[in-house]
Protein backbone atom coordinates (compact mmCIF):
# COMPACT_ATOMS: atom_id res chain seq x y z
CA UNK A 1 0.00 0.00 0.00
CA UNK A 2 1.10 3.62 -0.46
CA UNK A 3 3.23 5.11 2.26
CA UNK A 4 0.73 7.84 3.19
CA UNK A 5 -1.99 5.37 4.18
CA UNK A 6 -2.51 5.46 7.97
CA UNK A 7 -2.90 1.70 8.25
CA UNK A 8 -6.68 1.38 7.93
CA UNK A 9 -7.94 -2.12 7.16
CA UNK A 10 -11.61 -1.83 6.14
CA UNK A 11 -12.05 -5.59 6.59
CA UNK A 12 -10.34 -5.91 9.98
CA UNK A 13 -13.51 -6.76 11.88
CA UNK A 14 -14.43 -9.45 9.35
CA UNK A 15 -11.12 -11.28 8.97
CA UNK A 16 -10.84 -14.85 10.24
CA UNK A 17 -7.93 -17.35 10.29
CA UNK A 18 -9.27 -19.47 7.42
CA UNK A 19 -10.00 -16.53 5.12
CA UNK A 20 -8.15 -16.21 1.80
CA UNK A 21 -4.89 -14.30 1.95
CA UNK A 22 -6.04 -12.35 -1.10
CA UNK A 23 -8.91 -9.88 -0.83
CA UNK A 24 -9.23 -9.04 -4.53
CA UNK A 25 -7.83 -10.71 -7.63
CA UNK A 26 -7.78 -9.11 -11.06
CA UNK A 27 -6.04 -9.53 -14.37
CA UNK A 28 -5.52 -7.54 -17.54
CA UNK A 29 -2.95 -5.54 -19.51
CA UNK A 30 -0.64 -3.04 -17.80
CA UNK A 31 0.16 0.11 -19.78
CA UNK A 32 2.57 2.92 -19.18
CA UNK A 33 0.35 6.01 -19.09
CA UNK A 34 1.75 9.42 -20.05
CA UNK A 35 -0.77 12.14 -19.23
CA UNK A 36 -0.74 15.73 -20.44
CA UNK A 37 -2.94 18.21 -18.55
CA UNK A 38 -3.53 21.93 -18.71
CA UNK A 39 -4.40 21.96 -22.40
CA UNK A 40 -6.78 24.76 -23.32
CA UNK A 41 -8.24 22.82 -26.24
CA UNK A 42 -7.79 19.76 -28.36
CA UNK A 43 -4.55 19.66 -30.37
CA UNK A 44 -4.98 21.25 -33.78
CA UNK A 45 -3.73 19.50 -36.89
CA UNK A 46 -0.41 20.85 -38.09
CA UNK A 47 0.39 22.72 -34.87
CA UNK A 48 2.31 22.01 -31.67
CA UNK A 49 0.49 22.22 -28.34
CA UNK A 50 2.21 22.73 -25.01
CA UNK A 51 0.68 21.26 -21.87
CA UNK A 52 1.07 22.95 -18.49
CA UNK A 53 1.26 19.63 -16.67
CA UNK A 54 2.47 16.08 -17.23
CA UNK A 55 2.32 12.84 -15.30
CA UNK A 56 3.55 9.29 -15.85
CA UNK A 57 2.23 6.21 -14.10
CA UNK A 58 1.30 2.56 -14.57
CA UNK A 59 -2.05 2.35 -16.37
CA UNK A 60 -4.54 -0.14 -17.71
CA UNK A 61 -5.48 -2.69 -15.07
CA UNK A 62 -2.91 -1.04 -12.77
CA UNK A 63 -5.41 1.79 -12.20
CA UNK A 64 -7.84 -0.48 -10.40
CA UNK A 65 -5.18 -2.59 -8.69
CA UNK A 66 -3.57 0.50 -7.19
CA UNK A 67 -6.90 1.94 -6.08
CA UNK A 68 -7.76 -1.31 -4.29
CA UNK A 69 -4.38 -1.54 -2.59
CA UNK A 70 -4.49 2.07 -1.41
CA UNK A 71 -7.83 1.35 0.27
CA UNK A 72 -6.20 -1.37 2.34
CA UNK A 73 -7.26 -4.47 0.38
CA UNK A 74 -4.79 -7.29 -0.20
CA UNK A 75 -4.61 -7.19 -3.98
CA UNK A 76 -3.27 -9.80 -6.39
CA UNK A 77 -2.65 -8.94 -10.04
CA UNK A 78 -1.95 -11.33 -12.92
CA UNK A 79 -0.47 -9.41 -15.84
CA UNK A 80 2.21 -9.51 -18.51
CA UNK A 81 4.95 -6.90 -18.16
CA UNK A 82 7.20 -5.64 -20.92
CA UNK A 83 10.87 -6.57 -20.91
CA UNK A 84 11.92 -2.90 -21.02
CA UNK A 85 12.44 0.10 -18.73
CA UNK A 86 8.74 0.92 -18.86
CA UNK A 87 7.88 -2.59 -17.71
CA UNK A 88 10.49 -2.45 -14.96
CA UNK A 89 9.15 0.87 -13.74
CA UNK A 90 5.55 -0.39 -13.71
CA UNK A 91 6.52 -3.57 -11.88
CA UNK A 92 8.45 -1.68 -9.19
CA UNK A 93 5.73 0.96 -8.82
CA UNK A 94 3.07 -1.69 -8.23
CA UNK A 95 5.00 -4.23 -6.18
CA UNK A 96 7.36 -2.04 -4.16
CA UNK A 97 5.38 1.20 -4.18
CA UNK A 98 1.86 -0.14 -3.65
CA UNK A 99 2.37 -3.57 -2.09
CA UNK A 100 0.45 -5.38 -4.82
CA UNK A 101 1.06 -9.13 -5.06
CA UNK A 102 2.56 -9.87 -8.49
CA UNK A 103 3.25 -13.55 -7.88
CA UNK A 104 0.78 -14.37 -10.68
CA UNK A 105 2.44 -11.92 -13.09
CA UNK A 106 5.35 -12.45 -15.46
CA UNK A 107 7.72 -10.60 -17.77
CA UNK A 108 7.67 -11.39 -21.48
CA UNK A 109 11.20 -11.46 -22.94
CA UNK A 110 11.54 -9.24 -26.00
CA UNK A 111 8.05 -7.76 -25.66
CA UNK A 112 7.67 -4.01 -25.18
CA UNK A 113 5.22 -2.39 -22.81
CA UNK A 114 1.97 -0.99 -24.20
CA UNK A 115 1.82 2.81 -23.93
CA UNK A 116 -1.07 5.26 -23.73
CA UNK A 117 -0.76 9.02 -24.11
CA UNK A 118 -3.74 10.79 -22.57
CA UNK A 119 -4.56 14.47 -23.15
CA UNK A 120 -6.95 16.04 -20.66
CA UNK A 121 -8.89 19.17 -21.63
CA UNK A 122 -12.37 20.65 -21.19
CA UNK A 123 -13.18 18.10 -18.50
CA UNK A 124 -12.62 15.14 -20.81
CA UNK A 125 -9.69 13.26 -22.29
CA UNK A 126 -8.41 11.99 -25.61
CA UNK A 127 -6.10 8.99 -25.73
CA UNK A 128 -3.64 7.50 -28.20
CA UNK A 129 -2.36 4.00 -27.47
CA UNK A 130 0.10 1.54 -28.97
CA UNK A 131 0.87 -2.03 -28.03
CA UNK A 132 0.74 -5.66 -29.08
CA UNK A 133 -1.07 -8.51 -27.37
CA UNK A 134 1.26 -10.31 -25.01
CA UNK A 135 2.06 -13.90 -26.00
CA UNK A 136 0.78 -16.54 -23.62
CA UNK A 137 3.35 -17.65 -21.03
CA UNK A 138 5.06 -20.94 -21.70
CA UNK A 139 3.62 -23.84 -19.65
CA UNK A 140 6.84 -24.11 -17.65
CA UNK A 141 7.37 -20.35 -17.27
CA UNK A 142 7.68 -19.03 -13.74
CA UNK A 143 5.40 -16.30 -12.43
CA UNK A 144 6.05 -13.43 -10.09
CA UNK A 145 9.40 -12.76 -11.73
CA UNK A 146 11.22 -10.35 -14.05
CA UNK A 147 14.08 -10.93 -16.48
CA UNK A 148 13.65 -14.68 -16.39
CA UNK A 149 14.31 -15.04 -12.68
CA UNK A 150 12.42 -17.74 -10.81
CA UNK A 151 10.55 -17.16 -7.60
CA UNK A 152 7.86 -15.11 -5.95
CA UNK A 153 8.05 -11.43 -6.79
CA UNK A 154 11.63 -11.81 -7.93
CA UNK A 155 13.60 -9.44 -10.11
CA UNK A 156 17.14 -9.67 -11.56
CA UNK A 157 20.25 -10.66 -9.18
CA UNK A 158 20.40 -12.06 -5.63
CA UNK A 159 18.57 -15.11 -4.32
CA UNK A 160 15.31 -14.94 -2.39
CA UNK A 161 12.06 -13.02 -2.56
CA UNK A 162 12.48 -9.72 -4.36
CA UNK A 163 15.66 -10.99 -5.99
CA UNK A 164 17.21 -9.80 -9.24
CA UNK A 165 18.19 -11.78 -12.35
CA UNK A 166 19.33 -15.26 -12.71
CA UNK A 167 18.84 -16.43 -9.15
CA UNK A 168 16.49 -18.97 -7.67
CA UNK A 169 13.94 -17.33 -5.39
CA UNK A 170 11.31 -18.26 -2.89
CA UNK A 171 8.61 -20.56 -4.18
CA UNK A 172 10.68 -22.33 -6.82
CA UNK A 173 10.52 -26.06 -7.40
CA UNK A 174 12.82 -28.54 -9.03
CA UNK A 175 9.89 -30.71 -10.11
CA UNK A 176 7.00 -30.03 -12.44
CA UNK A 177 5.64 -26.49 -12.38
CA UNK A 178 2.63 -25.97 -10.14
CA UNK A 179 -0.63 -24.93 -11.79
CA UNK A 180 -0.65 -21.18 -12.28
CA UNK A 181 -3.05 -18.57 -13.57
CA UNK A 182 -5.14 -18.74 -15.70
CA UNK A 183 -5.59 -22.43 -14.93
CA UNK A 184 -5.59 -21.83 -11.18
CA UNK A 185 -6.52 -18.31 -9.97
CA UNK A 186 -5.78 -17.60 -6.31
CA UNK A 187 -8.53 -18.02 -3.75
CA UNK A 188 -9.89 -14.55 -3.01
CA UNK A 189 -12.81 -12.74 -1.39
CA UNK A 190 -13.52 -10.96 -4.66
CA UNK A 191 -12.43 -10.84 -8.27
CA UNK A 192 -12.87 -8.17 -10.93
CA UNK A 193 -13.59 -9.37 -14.44
CA UNK A 194 -13.60 -7.36 -17.64
CA UNK A 195 -16.55 -8.65 -19.64
CA UNK A 196 -16.50 -8.64 -23.43
CA UNK A 197 -19.06 -9.87 -25.99
CA UNK A 198 -18.54 -13.47 -27.06
CA UNK A 199 -15.61 -14.02 -24.71
CA UNK A 200 -15.55 -16.33 -21.71
CA UNK A 201 -12.63 -16.48 -19.31
CA UNK A 202 -12.53 -19.88 -17.55
CA UNK A 203 -10.86 -18.38 -14.47
CA UNK A 204 -14.01 -16.33 -13.73
CA UNK A 205 -16.15 -19.43 -13.18
CA UNK A 206 -13.36 -20.99 -11.12
CA UNK A 207 -13.07 -17.92 -8.90
CA UNK A 208 -16.83 -17.78 -8.35
CA UNK A 209 -16.94 -21.50 -7.59
CA UNK A 210 -14.20 -21.01 -4.99
CA UNK A 211 -16.25 -18.36 -3.21
CA UNK A 212 -15.11 -15.07 -4.75
CA UNK A 213 -17.65 -12.33 -5.37
CA UNK A 214 -17.15 -11.41 -9.02
CA UNK A 215 -17.58 -7.76 -10.03
CA UNK A 216 -18.15 -7.36 -13.76
CA UNK A 217 -16.76 -4.32 -15.55
CA UNK A 218 -17.58 -3.73 -19.21
CA UNK A 219 -16.52 -1.52 -22.11
CA UNK A 220 -18.12 -0.27 -25.29
CA UNK A 221 -19.61 -3.04 -27.43
CA UNK A 222 -17.83 -2.62 -30.76
CA UNK A 223 -20.14 -5.21 -32.33
CA UNK A 224 -23.13 -2.93 -31.81
CA UNK A 225 -25.32 -5.83 -30.64
CA UNK A 226 -25.53 -4.86 -26.97
CA UNK A 227 -26.73 -8.32 -26.00
CA UNK A 228 -26.43 -9.37 -22.35
CA UNK A 229 -26.59 -13.01 -23.43
CA UNK A 230 -23.33 -12.41 -25.33
CA UNK A 231 -21.58 -11.80 -21.99
CA UNK A 232 -21.26 -15.40 -20.77
CA UNK A 233 -19.34 -14.52 -17.61
CA UNK A 234 -22.16 -12.24 -16.43
CA UNK A 235 -23.80 -15.39 -15.04
CA UNK A 236 -20.97 -15.63 -12.47
CA UNK A 237 -21.12 -11.99 -11.38
CA UNK A 238 -22.26 -10.69 -8.02
CA UNK A 239 -22.31 -7.14 -9.41
CA UNK A 240 -22.37 -5.51 -12.84
CA UNK A 241 -21.11 -1.92 -13.15
CA UNK A 242 -21.73 -0.32 -16.57
CA UNK A 243 -22.03 3.41 -17.21
CA UNK A 244 -25.39 4.96 -18.07
CA UNK A 245 -25.06 4.74 -21.84
CA UNK A 246 -23.90 1.12 -21.72
CA UNK A 247 -26.65 0.16 -19.29
CA UNK A 248 -29.40 1.70 -21.42
CA UNK A 249 -28.12 0.08 -24.59
CA UNK A 250 -27.89 -3.35 -22.97
CA UNK A 251 -31.43 -3.10 -21.57
CA UNK A 252 -33.10 -1.20 -24.44
CA UNK A 253 -34.30 1.46 -22.01
CA UNK A 254 -34.15 5.25 -22.19
CA UNK A 255 -33.53 5.91 -18.49
CA UNK A 256 -30.44 4.87 -16.46
CA UNK A 257 -32.54 4.04 -13.40
CA UNK A 258 -34.86 1.85 -15.41
CA UNK A 259 -31.78 0.19 -16.87
CA UNK A 260 -30.43 -0.53 -13.38
CA UNK A 261 -33.70 -2.20 -12.36
CA UNK A 262 -33.68 -4.27 -15.54
CA UNK A 263 -30.09 -5.35 -14.94
CA UNK A 264 -30.94 -6.32 -11.34
CA UNK A 265 -33.07 -9.08 -12.82
CA UNK A 266 -29.86 -10.58 -14.25
CA UNK A 267 -27.35 -9.98 -11.45
CA UNK A 268 -27.67 -9.59 -7.68
CA UNK A 269 -26.25 -6.03 -7.77
CA UNK A 270 -26.63 -3.56 -10.63
CA UNK A 271 -24.64 -0.33 -10.37
CA UNK A 272 -24.95 2.35 -13.05
CA UNK A 273 -22.59 5.31 -13.04
CA UNK A 274 -24.17 8.57 -14.17
CA UNK A 275 -21.15 10.81 -14.67
CA UNK A 276 -21.78 14.29 -13.26
CA UNK A 277 -25.10 13.07 -11.83
CA UNK A 278 -23.54 10.46 -9.55
CA UNK A 279 -24.57 6.80 -9.47
CA UNK A 280 -27.62 4.58 -8.98
CA UNK A 281 -27.69 1.00 -7.73
CA UNK A 282 -30.27 -1.72 -7.23
CA UNK A 283 -29.96 -4.79 -5.01
CA UNK A 284 -31.79 -7.48 -6.96
CA UNK A 285 -32.12 -9.72 -3.89
CA UNK A 286 -33.92 -7.21 -1.67
CA UNK A 287 -35.22 -4.68 -4.17
CA UNK A 288 -33.34 -1.92 -2.32
CA UNK A 289 -32.26 1.00 -4.49
CA UNK A 290 -29.85 3.82 -3.73
CA UNK A 291 -28.88 7.02 -5.50
CA UNK A 292 -25.94 9.28 -4.66
CA UNK A 293 -25.15 12.56 -6.42
CA UNK A 294 -21.64 13.28 -7.64
CA UNK A 295 -19.28 15.45 -5.63
CA UNK A 296 -18.43 18.67 -7.41
CA UNK A 297 -14.67 19.05 -7.84
CA UNK A 298 -12.31 20.79 -10.22
CA UNK A 299 -11.14 17.95 -12.44
CA UNK A 300 -7.50 17.94 -13.48
CA UNK A 301 -7.42 14.50 -15.13
CA UNK A 302 -10.37 12.06 -15.35
CA UNK A 303 -8.14 9.13 -16.41
CA UNK A 304 -9.02 6.03 -14.40
CA UNK A 305 -11.86 7.59 -12.39
CA UNK A 306 -14.19 4.73 -13.35
CA UNK A 307 -11.66 2.18 -12.11
CA UNK A 308 -11.34 4.03 -8.80
CA UNK A 309 -15.14 4.05 -8.48
CA UNK A 310 -15.23 0.27 -8.89
CA UNK A 311 -12.46 -0.14 -6.29
CA UNK A 312 -14.40 1.96 -3.80
CA UNK A 313 -17.59 0.00 -4.39
CA UNK A 314 -15.77 -3.33 -4.03
CA UNK A 315 -14.25 -2.13 -0.74
CA UNK A 316 -17.65 -1.17 0.68
CA UNK A 317 -19.24 -4.42 -0.49
CA UNK A 318 -16.56 -6.60 1.10
CA UNK A 319 -16.88 -4.56 4.29
CA UNK A 320 -20.65 -5.22 4.22
CA UNK A 321 -21.68 -1.56 4.27
CA UNK A 322 -25.21 -0.44 3.36
CA UNK A 323 -25.73 0.06 -0.36
CA UNK A 324 -25.98 3.86 -0.13
CA UNK A 325 -22.69 4.06 1.80
CA UNK A 326 -20.95 1.93 -0.81
CA UNK A 327 -22.15 4.25 -3.58
CA UNK A 328 -21.19 7.37 -1.65
CA UNK A 329 -17.74 6.02 -0.88
CA UNK A 330 -17.15 4.93 -4.49
CA UNK A 331 -18.19 8.35 -5.77
CA UNK A 332 -15.96 10.09 -3.23
CA UNK A 333 -12.86 8.10 -4.16
CA UNK A 334 -13.50 8.74 -7.86
CA UNK A 335 -13.96 12.47 -7.23
CA UNK A 336 -10.72 12.71 -5.29
CA UNK A 337 -8.85 10.87 -8.02
CA UNK A 338 -9.66 13.34 -10.80
CA UNK A 339 -7.91 16.13 -8.90
CA UNK A 340 -4.49 14.54 -9.46
CA UNK A 341 -2.42 13.36 -12.41
CA UNK A 342 -2.76 9.87 -13.80
CA UNK A 343 -5.09 6.93 -13.35
CA UNK A 344 -3.17 4.82 -10.85
CA UNK A 345 -1.08 7.39 -9.01
CA UNK A 346 -4.11 9.64 -8.54
CA UNK A 347 -6.06 6.97 -6.64
CA UNK A 348 -6.71 8.20 -3.09
CA UNK A 349 -5.63 6.42 0.06
CA UNK A 350 -7.21 6.76 3.48
CA UNK A 351 -5.06 9.81 4.26
CA UNK A 352 -6.62 11.74 1.38
CA UNK A 353 -10.09 10.58 2.35
CA UNK A 354 -9.54 11.63 5.96
CA UNK A 355 -8.14 15.00 4.89
CA UNK A 356 -11.16 15.61 2.63
CA UNK A 357 -13.60 14.74 5.42
CA UNK A 358 -11.74 17.01 7.83
CA UNK A 359 -11.68 19.86 5.31
CA UNK A 360 -15.25 19.64 4.07
CA UNK A 361 -16.73 19.95 7.55
CA UNK A 362 -14.92 23.26 8.09
CA UNK A 363 -16.26 24.86 4.91
CA UNK A 364 -19.00 27.45 5.20
CA UNK A 365 -22.55 26.89 3.98
CA UNK A 366 -22.32 23.12 3.75
CA UNK A 367 -25.60 21.30 3.25
CA UNK A 368 -26.20 19.31 6.47
CA UNK A 369 -27.95 16.55 4.50
CA UNK A 370 -24.95 16.25 2.19
CA UNK A 371 -22.58 15.97 5.14
CA UNK A 372 -24.80 13.34 6.74
CA UNK A 373 -24.43 11.21 3.62
CA UNK A 374 -20.76 10.69 4.54
CA UNK A 375 -21.16 10.40 8.30
CA UNK A 376 -20.23 6.71 8.11
CA UNK A 377 -16.64 7.87 7.60
CA UNK A 378 -16.44 8.90 11.26
CA UNK A 379 -16.25 5.26 12.31
CA UNK A 380 -13.50 4.50 9.79
CA UNK A 381 -11.09 7.41 9.86
CA UNK A 382 -8.41 8.46 12.33
CA UNK A 383 -9.03 11.50 14.52
CA UNK A 384 -6.25 13.46 12.82
CA UNK A 385 -5.31 13.69 9.16
CA UNK A 386 -2.45 15.12 7.16
CA UNK A 387 -2.81 18.60 5.73
CA UNK A 388 -4.81 19.00 2.53
CA UNK A 389 -4.02 18.81 -0.35
CA UNK A 390 -1.68 15.88 -0.84
CA UNK A 391 0.34 15.69 -4.05
CA UNK A 392 1.46 12.62 -5.95
CA UNK A 393 2.18 13.71 -9.51
CA UNK A 394 5.12 11.98 -11.24
CA UNK A 395 6.38 13.96 -14.24
CA UNK A 396 8.68 11.28 -15.63
CA UNK A 397 10.39 7.98 -14.82
CA UNK A 398 13.99 7.01 -14.16
CA UNK A 399 15.32 10.00 -12.19
CA UNK A 400 18.94 9.38 -11.19
CA UNK A 401 19.33 9.95 -7.48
Amino acid sequence: MSTDTPGIDPLEALRAPRDPACDVFLTGPVFLDIIFTGLDSAPVRGTESWARGMGSSPGGVANMATALARLGLHTSLAAAFGDDHYGEYCWDALEQGEGIDLSMSHTVPGWHSPVTVSMAYEGERTMVSHGHEAPAPAPDAGTGSRAGAAGTGSRAGAAGTGSRAGATGTGTSTGAAAPVFPQCPPRARAAIASLAPGRSEPWVATAARDGALVFGDVGWDETGRWDLDALPDLAHCEAFLPNAEEAMRYTRTDCPRAAAHALAERVPLAVVTLGAEGAYAVDGRTGTAAAVPAIEVEALDPTGAGDVFVAGFVTGTLADWPLADRLAFAGLTAALSVQEFGGSLSAPGWAEIAAWWQLIRTCDRQDPAALERYAFLDDLLPATARAWPLRRAVPTIGFRQ
